[in-house]
């Protein structure tokens, strides 16, 4: 435990999920005491687990805010390593494209329960640390410094005394919803037409049934099918599908037939009777981006991370890793200011705000990209330049994807220098296309238009000159 910056501040952290787990560990190692709140009862006591599972892609972001609570190695060992993505063409072939410009580069594929277990066992080491589920957020009142829950019996509780109030609740934030009473907050939040539902390739003869380390992707242009590898040996797949062709699949050959003509080798890794079982027996889940700002009150007694700040598509795995990274920054922010919350707040909303939506806006371009242009030829090329690029200059080019999952470039920056990329590049096609056509000119006026003129001058111009000569 580090107890260099230990004082006797008190939190609320509402939310027990990913970002609320880390960020309870955060002000536990920094010896404040802190109320860890879950409105769930302990997933760690429970067989199954109501809620999202899509599988989680921790990333260099993620990795260093792990770090900074000394949990990276532990939770590492329990993932599998995926290096490139394993792209599924409609007649069954595959192709692997690598996810870094080296072969060492690497996401890790990580189970979101096995993840949050981990995260809820680590804050339970910490003295200081006191973790209470079945607590619904109601209220808060920052001039009394006093909070109201209430617990799973319906029984209203109290918490006073407390410092600030830190919200890691989620997409549908109760905190955020409160800080709005407080604060002029610019709030937006959009659907993509996509759906999504989870199925599951179960192991094979005690094996993986596809390749280990890769994310799978069926991309099908308005809709795809990816799966990624678990330690079980099994392989979560989720089904992104906009709503209406969910909502016309009401038979059981109509789905056979779906994924007969657009996911063939899917059906022989999942199963037909499982295919049939889980796609009557769930529901097409939605899927929400969000932006606000500022993400916190100008009286230093609420800040928000992670989805409640800044909602995203799953397509660039940095949900969790960008809601990680809020918890560094944060700290970075506390750390810099001596642990004043008003100054660390103020810094922390200052740099999150535009970096935030910065990468809604390319979780979204992103998600274009896995269901469409990774079967594009012009992916694939782009993907050659940018690793040529890196090559010959890495002090000035990285690839997008790099600059999000291996460094800790700003969202904002990595936006900018992809922005300024894309204008190079097209600037650097006008000019070949423009070398390549003065090229193809100069070959038609040599091969076409010199005979041409050559056959003119003699027929036309010169008899009529020689005759003038001769007068």
């Amino acid at each position: 435990m580090d107890d260099k910056h230990h004082t006797s501040k008190t939190v609320a952290v509402v939310g027990g999920g990913l970002c609320g787990a880390l960020c309870a560990c955060f002000f536990g190692k920094h010896g404040i005491k802190v109320h860890l709140f879950e409105l769930r009862s302990d997933i760690r006591q429970q067989e199954v687990v109501v809620g999202r599972s899509i599988n989680m892609a921790l990333s260099k972001r993620g990795r260093d805010a792990l770090n900074y609570v000394d949990c990276e190695d532990l939770i590492v060992k329990n993932g599998i390593p995926m290096y490139a993505r394993m792209i599924h063409d409609l007649d069954t072939r595959t192709h692997p494209i690598p996810y870094g410009t080296s072969k060492d580069q690497h996401i890790l594929s990580i189970d979101r329960r096995i993840l949050n277990e981990l995260l809820l066992t680590e804050a339970d080491k910490y003295p200081n640390i006191t973790i209470h589920f079945e607590h619904k957020f109601f209220s808060w009142d920052p001039d009394q410094k006093k909070a109201v829950f209430y617990d799973g019996n319906g029984e209203r509780r109290e918490f006073s005394n407390l410092d600030a109030i830190i919200g890691c609740d989620g997409s549908y934030s109760a905190v955020r919803n409160a800080l709005m009473k407080f604060e002029k907050i610019n709030f937006s939040q959009d659907y993509v037409p996509s759906h999504y539902m989870e199925f599951r390739i179960a192991p094979m003869n005690g094996e993986f049934a596809m390749e280990t380390n890769h994310l799978h992707i069926w991309p099908r242009r308005e809709f795809m099918l990816i799966a990624l590898p678990n330690l079980d040996k099994s392989f979560t797949t989720t089904l992104f599908l906009p709503i209406n062709i969910f909502n016309a699949i009401q038979t059981e050959d109509q789905l056979i037939d779906f994924f007969q003509t657009y996911f063939p080798d899917a059906i022989y890794f999942i199963g037909k009777k499982n295919i049939i079982t889980t796609y009557f027996s769930s529901k097409p889940l939605p899927l929400i981006s969000i932006k606000c700002a500022p993400h916190h009150s100008s009286s230093a007694s609420m800040v928000i991370l992670g989805d409640a700040a800044h909602a995203m598509q799953p397509f660039y795995a940095q949900g969790m890793n960008s809601s990680f990274e809020d918890c560094l920054i944060l700290f970075e922010q506390l750390n810099a200011y001596n642990f004043d919350f008003k100054q660390a707040f103020l810094g922390y909303s200052e740099q999150r705000v535009a970096n935030s939506h910065a990468i809604v806006d390319l979780s979204y371009y992103n998600y274009l990209e896995m269901r469409d242009h990774v079967s594009q030829t012009s992916y694939l090329v782009r993907k050659k330049v940018d690793n040529l690029f890196y090559r010959l200059f890495s002090s000035y080019w990285i690839p997008l994807y790099s600059m999000i999952a291996f460094t800790r470039i700003p969202y904002l920056k990595c936006l900018q220098l992809k922005q300024r990329q894309d204008k190079i590049l097209k600037t650097f096609r006008v000019i070949s296309y423009t070398i390549f056509g003065l090229y193809l000119f100069k070959e038609f006026a040599i091969r076409v238009i010199k005979p041409l003129a050559i056959k003119f001058i003699v027929r036309k111009i010169l008899p009529n000159f020689v005759a003038e000569k001769v007068v």
